[in-house]
């Protein structure tokens, strides 16, 4: 695949931006992150930043970035469409645990509450993302069971890494964090190689022979290519060396 720099870094950004808002709302009504206002605020905004940073150069990345609210109207069938509408509602639970732990200091009872729902939220945008993929049954290598694990791994391992440079320049010592980051990192790692492994020792499940019916008949082969003119597939899917 030769994607385009909109699409990594919407995978990327997104990801870690999300991840970071799910483990925001997890850790910090537990008490396990600092909580004061200037760490809170520095913090949201960070998560908040990547995230919508990241979808906005998804949208962006659209031949008709003016028709993207539509895509809503299809979440019944569409992973894309699921994905946009637990973006935004990610957002919402996680105004209001913004808003009341950095203006009122409050992260227990009803904000509490919203920060575990943001990450709850969050959780399953990450998850929509990778199935986008994982659901496309023509092309073999997305649609593997190690896609989803391995985009909620990067996200969390990525979200990590940026929690861990927040909590240190905060001059706060917090080795749990650290370890936690370099644990996901061999998590990632370990998932990633094993994607790898599964789509080198598998192949598609369908063939031109296949396609077409004809193999009882001998050998099939495709006389000319399914394209007379450079397209879309071939810009970001068709990567050759």
């Amino acid at each position: 695949m030769h994607p385009a720099l909109s699409i990594v870094f919407f995978t990327t950004a997104s990801g870690a931006g999300f991840a970071l808002l799910l483990l925001l709302g997890l850790l910090v009504p537990l008490g396990l992150l600092p909580l004061s206002a200037s760490f809170g605020f520095a913090a949201i905004a960070v998560a908040v930043v990547l995230a919508a940073g990241g979808l906005a150069s998804s949208v962006l990345h659209l031949g008709r970035p003016e028709r993207a609210w539509r895509a809503f109207s299809q979440w019944r069938s569409s992973w894309l469409s699921r994905e946009g509408v637990f973006s935004v509602l990610t957002f919402l639970p996680a105004a209001i645990f913004g808003i009341g732990w950095v203006f009122f200091g409050i992260t227990s009872g009803l904000v509490g509450l919203c920060g575990i729902l943001a990450a709850a939220l969050a959780a399953t945008t990450i998850y929509c993302t990778g199935m986008i993929y994982a659901s496309l049954r023509p092309i073999y290598q997305w649609h593997n069971p190690w896609v989803v694990p391995n985009y909620l791994a990067l996200g969390l391992m990525s979200a990590l890494l940026v929690l861990n440079f927040l909590v240190r320049l905060w001059q706060r010592r917090a080795p749990g964090i650290a370890i936690a980051a370099a644990v996901l990192v061999l998590v990632a790692w370990w998932l990633k190689e094993r994607y790898w492994r599964s789509i080198d020792t598998t192949s598609a499940p369908s063939t031109v022979a296949s396609a077409t019916l004809l193999g009882s008949r001998g050998k099939v082969r495709m006389l000319e290519p399914p394209h007379t003119e450079e397209n879309y597939l071939l810009k970001e899917m068709g990567f050759a060396i």
